[in-house]
């Protein structure tokens, strides 16, 4: 195969293609070879640290079996790994590693995608999503390695093993400093709850039942090719949970994806919420019901309603590339109150640089039962201050050989899109216009497959209609 190249959130593939015990072996060498190179530098952050990672997988196929691998290459290394003892959150596995203090962690799961996908993701010391500094360093050890032939001799499969720990009695207790469980509780709510037959099994439901909920659970029983759906919480994925909430048998609605970093959140009239909306709801609630302070952070083509409601508070807004590791870096020398993306993840300050759709939904839960109020309530009341926001993201197919035309055509800028005037031209991540009225549209190519991604949001139905035709033909033409 050619090389193993990190994506937004780290290495993925179809198992038996390229996703094999081989190159999880070469890849897991790479990450080695950039910590053993870490652990001797004086001035890094692991220095003098002992050689512990936090190892971790999720409910797809040969999930522990793949773990085990990497764990048997990082011991050839001198390095030790705590493997958790279940398919295990990627938030679970972000805290474990702050809490052992490990030099960093490396978590089997492709999370939302098909169940024919698995996943490496390495994170760093601070439970963060690798940056880019650093996967550079290790595709380029991964290259070094495949110019050697490297090889290594593994034991017989099935035999190697490792220390083997649980790591949610202590992410329950962390949880406590960022949940009012107890607002929670005297509410008496009744809850859907869609775990996707993911990682967030004995996790958010039994968080929400500690605390006195009713609740009804979706898929939770373990299913590693996930039912054949994608284990993701978007508005198909909680078609269950809104059916049950319009007859009458719950208030919320509440799910995670496969690997429950991501959420997903319907209303008490059985209405999904976008994340756009959950993010500034997010930041209402932390702001105004709690008193936090700080700035909230934002992905590029995350909606500017998080900006109005930040606006309204008095906060400042940060904006960065799409990938929750570049949100990550920042809440790690920011004051921020809420980092977040239009994808589906957030986290929040003091707790770990990496999305927790577990805490996502604890928090909507506290939030409705602190106002009791539905959260479209909430957001109806917003709106009357901030005006209304429409937004849509569409996939865009072109002919691959137009591709190199259509990207010089966005970079050189544009006077409009369509009847809209073009006022600002932001090239942080892909391509952003802004225009007025605080409107604007957003490009990205797809770095698999030949079509772009198109971000639009419009203060009204009529204009979002507007800026879809528009951008479809501007990438025809």
């Amino acid at each position: 195969m050619a090389s193993i190249k990190f994506g937004t959130s780290g290495w993925r593939d179809i198992i038996a293609r390229d996703f094999t015990f081989d190159n999880v072996r070469l890849a897991t060498q790479g990450i080695a070879d950039y910590l053993n190179a870490e652990l001797k530098k004086p001035a890094s952050p692991i220095s003098g640290r002992k050689p512990v990672m936090i190892l971790g997988y999720d409910a797809r196929f040969l999930g522990k079996e793949f773990s085990l691998t990497a764990a048997e290459v990082l011991a050839a290394n001198g390095i030790k790994s705590l493997l958790c003892d279940r398919p295990t959150p990627t938030p679970v596995i972000a805290h474990t590693i702050r809490h052992k203090k490990a030099i960093g962690g490396i978590n089997m799961t492709a999370s939302h995608n098909p169940a024919e996908y698995q996943g490496l993701k390495f994170s760093t010391y601070n439970g963060a999503p690798a940056t880019p500094e650093v996967t550079n360093q290790i595709e380029a050890n991964i290259v070094k390695l495949q110019a050697a032939n490297w090889t290594f001799k593994a034991a017989p499969f099935g035999t190697f093993t490792c220390k083997e720990i649980n790591p949610q009695p202590e992410y329950f207790r962390c949880l406590k400093k960022f949940i009012k469980f107890d607002v929670i509780k005297k509410a008496k709510m009744k809850i859907a709850v869609e775990l996707m037959y993911g990682t967030g099994r004995g996790y958010l439901d039994t968080l929400l039942e500690n605390c006195g909920a009713k609740i009804t659970r979706f898929h939770d029983e373990n299913n590693p090719l996930f039912g054949g759906i994608h284990p993701e919480p978007n508005a198909h994925g909680m078609e269950g949970v809104s059916k049950l909430i319009r007859s009458g048998k719950a208030q919320l609605g509440l799910g995670v994806d496969g690997d429950a970093d991501r959420f997903g959140i319907v209303d008490k009239d059985g209405t999904w919420l976008t994340p756009n909306q959950i993010l500034a709801l997010t930041l209402y609630h932390l702001k105004k019901n709690r008193g936090w302070t700080g700035a909230v952070v934002r992905t590029v083509p995350t909606s500017h309603q998080v900006d109005a409601v930040a606006k309204l508070l008095g906060v400042k807004v940060y904006e960065t590339p799409v990938g929750f590791k570049y949100i990550g870096a920042l809440m790690e020398s920011e004051p921020i109150i809420v980092g977040g993306e239009e994808s589906g993840g957030l986290s929040v300050k003091g707790h770990v640089p990496e999305k927790d759709g577990i805490l996502a939904c604890l928090l909507m839960a506290e939030l409705v039962a602190t106002e009791k109020k539905s959260l479209g309530q909430i957001l109806k009341e917003l709106s009357k201050k901030t005006g209304e926001f429409y937004s849509d993201r569409i996939n865009i197919p072109i002919q691959p050989a137009s591709k190199a035309a259509i990207m010089a055509k966005l970079g050189g800028g544009l006077k409009n899109i369509g009847a809209f005037a073009v006022e600002k031209f932001i090239t942080t991540d892909g391509y952003k216009f802004l225009l007025p009225n605080n409107e604007w549209v957003a490009f990205r190519a797809s770095g698999t497959e030949p079509l772009f991604r198109c971000y639009l949001e419009a203060k009204s139905k009529g204009n979002l209609k507007k800026l879809d035709a528009a951008c479809r033909a501007l990438l025809a033409a």
